[in-house]
């Protein structure tokens, strides 16, 4: 069997057992990326273990995986192996053990403009910033139909995010512009962003239009798709809206992983005190 009819029969494999969307195309993607540096004309399944774990720790190294990459190849590539070659493979000594706890690199105000406007493409300009514009997590944009927009409520439909939860976000004007804009140029048929062939958006090509931005926006800081996330909530905290409905807003089962905006919001740094204040 191929590699390629593999991973059609580990994707059905993923469907059946109930993994989300999001879950399915990040491991799909994972071990194809994977597949990819080990070269394309060697079998998977041909592999040893010892080698199969040094080449995880030279990924890791060179590509800088952050913590949760890391772990999500080790949990993808456990999984395909068991599943599919009945490979049971212990990836604990290459498994991370501490996740860091960095604070996210905020974007300003000014910064995300700059993103956002970098695009002359109207379809790359409205992918970020529907990002940007609902707090998304890059896989829900990516699983959004076009049924899950409802112009009359101006409200968005999020279905399956993190933990297989449903939310709804609202749509504001400003944004529901620039989607008639878009939809009337490319007239998309089932999910709002697709791909060539009508099918989903793959998250690699999302990411390069990511960079792409950064490059024309002349943005050196360190940061991720994932921060115009960050730039929401802590955006929205900064101008005073209660942290529990930018909990609802992000879909965070956990008001603590929320909390962590409270650490950089410039509202919150500028209304601490000095010490000489005191004197």
């Amino acid at each position: 069997m191929s590699d390629i009819a593999t991973f059609l029969d580990f994707k059905k494999l993923l469907e059946i057992k109930r993994y989300s969307d999001n879950s399915i195309n990040t491991y799909l993607g994972l071990i194809k990326s994977f597949h990819k540096y080990v070269g394309f004309e060697i079998d998977l399944n041909t592999i040893e273990n010892k080698v199969l774990l040094a080449l995880i720790i030279q990924i890791v190294k060179e590509k800088e995986l952050a913590y949760t990459t890391h772990k999500q190849l080790c949990a993808a590539l456990k999984l395909f192996y068991k599943e599919m070659y009945n490979r049971e493979i212990d990836f604990l000594p290459v498994y991370p053990t501490r996740r860091p706890s960095p604070l996210p690199n905020i974007i300003s105000t000014k910064e995300v403009k700059a993103i956002l406007e970098s695009h002359n493409n109207l379809k790359h300009r409205a992918m970020l910033t529907v990002i940007y514009a609902l707090g998304l997590r890059s896989g829900e944009l990516i699983n959004m139909r076009i049924e899950d927009i409802n112009g009359d409520r101006n409200q968005i439909l999020i279905r399956s995010g993190k933990g297989n939860k449903d939310r709804v976000l609202p749509l504001p004007d400003s944004l529901k512009t620039l989607l008639r804009s878009y939809y009337t140029q490319y007239k998309p048929k089932t999910y709002l962003f697709c791909g060539r062939n009508g099918e989903k958006y793959a998250p690699e090509s999302l990411r390069k239009v990511f960079k792409l931005a950064l490059r024309k926006a002349n943005i050196n800081k360190k940061i991720t798709l994932h921060s115009l996330r960050h730039a929401y909530a802590t955006h929205l905290m900064d101008k005073g809206t209660d942290v529990r409905i930018i909990k609802e807003l992000l879909g965070h089962s956990s008001i603590k992983t929320t909390l962590i905006y409270t650490h950089v919001t410039q509202k919150t740094l500028q209304n601490i005190p000095s010490p000489l204040d005191f004197l």
